[in-house]
């Protein structure tokens, strides 16, 4: 058995995408606009390797997230390779304005990650 991908609501699809693709080398698929539920949309984006996909969907009547904890998913994270890619991802980010969570530091459970926070306030791992 494998993941196959991972779904997140968003209020605006293309700005979703473009973060991806622009630092997680992620290709996104074509739009897919349902006919059965009326402004309903979303697209696949596949990363290198082909390890899993995520998949961004949005609908008009969607609510703004929470600023609390609730239950469901937490993070997504996402491995680049090395530690040195870790720290110069982070690095560039950072230098672009992306809002940086934690920088990168070696964890009690054993990971080398920094987090950012994607458009939509999302948190991404960046991981070796």
């Amino acid at each position: 058995m494998r993941l196959d991908h991972l779904a997140v609501w968003t209020k605006d699809l293309g700005r979703l995408r473009d973060f991806y693709e622009r630092y997680f080398e992620a290709r996104a698929g074509a739009r897919y606009d349902s006919t059965r539920q009326p402004g309903f949309s979303s697209c696949f984006l596949a990363f290198p390797g082909d390890e899993g996909r995520l998949e961004l969907m949005t609908l008009p009547t969607l609510d703004a997230a929470g600023s609390n904890p609730t239950l469901g998913y937490a993070h997504i994270a996402i491995g680049v390779g090395s530690r040195g890619g870790v720290d110069r991802l982070a690095a560039r980010m950072e230098a672009d304005g992306v809002p940086i969570v934690s920088r990168p530091r070696q964890t009690g459970d054993g990971y080398y990650e920094a987090v950012v926070k994607d458009p939509d306030g999302n948190l991404v791992e960046i991981t070796v």
